[in-house]
């Protein structure tokens, strides 16, 4: 199986479950499993971009904050599946590419990469933080018609950036998730006949004072929606899982061994 992975930068569990209908609806009719995730700490961006790609937590990763700028130096999907001869994609924020392909960001040179030697092979990333979730989605979903990569990470900022300006007690906020979810309404199906099973997933939540950072369930619970090309699921588990897992389920899913330093047992 193929995947895309959507991580959705700062979308909290409850607004999923409350504003994303088309997510939900593939959960309640038994076409997809939904799970609550407990995001690792701290609940900021970059080191929990390394924790999803690479099932570690940040003492044993070492990306402790949004500050530390260099290559990831642990297993990750992205170069697991490369080792394996498997072929990436991401549309997403320009820190993906600091993590897995070079350091320091080339704003020319690396905003848009297709390059086989590199960790993320076909990367398209953006470097502005209010970037319309649209334009990120239909770079991905570009990328799945143009290369079929096995392994895609499509990375939206909206949530993150309607929550660090204005907070998630917001109509703007909590309108974003019905927009991302629309556009998925019109992506997933797609990529479901092209043989991807869809994971949607966050890094972290999102707080009412604009910030994330701490250990609250603002900020801390996120969702995971499973969704196999086949249809089948085990629709809402109401089970809380680890962060920890999504990295050995992604690489379970893809037929890709799982190294030992991924601890957690993938989903199933």
């Amino acid at each position: 199986m193929k995947v895309v992975l959507v991580l959705s930068d700062g979308l909290r569990d409850d607004i999923a479950g409350e504003r994303m209908g088309f997510l939900e609806h593939l959960i309640e009719t038994g076409k997809g499993t939904r799970y609550s995730v407990r995001a690792e700490l701290p609940t900021l961006s970059r080191p929990m971009y390394e924790t999803v790609h690479t099932g570690l937590p940040v003492t044993e990763h070492g990306v402790f904050s949004n500050q530390i700028v260099r290559r990831s130096s642990v297993p990750n999907i992205f170069s697991i599946a490369v080792k394996n001869g498997r072929t990436t994609g991401a549309a997403a924020y320009y820190w993906f590419s600091e993590l897995y392909n070079r350091v320091p960001f080339e704003p020319v040179d690396d905003r848009e990469v297709d390059d086989p030697s590199l960790w993320i092979q076909h990367g398209r990333f953006y470097m502005d933080d209010g970037q319309p979730d649209r334009e990120t989605f239909l770079a991905g979903a570009s990328l799945v018609r143009k290369f079929s990569p096995d392994y895609l990470l499509i990375h939206p900022m909206g949530m993150d950036y309607q929550g660090d300006t204005l907070g998630s007690d917001t109509p703007e906020y909590r309108n974003n998730a019905i927009v991302q979810d629309i556009i998925l309404a019109n992506l997933v199906p797609e990529w479901h006949q092209r043989g991807y099973g869809v994971l949607v997933t966050a890094d972290h939540g999102m707080g009412a004072d604009r910030s994330h950072g701490g250990t609250t369930p603002d900020v801390r619970m996120v969702p995971l929606y499973v969704l196999p090309p086949s249809g089948g699921g085990k629709g809402n588990t109401r089970e809380t899982v680890s962060q920890l897992q999504v990295a050995p389920t992604v690489l379970s899913l893809l037929g890709l061994p799982i190294p030992e330093t991924m601890k957690a047992s993938p989903l199933t």
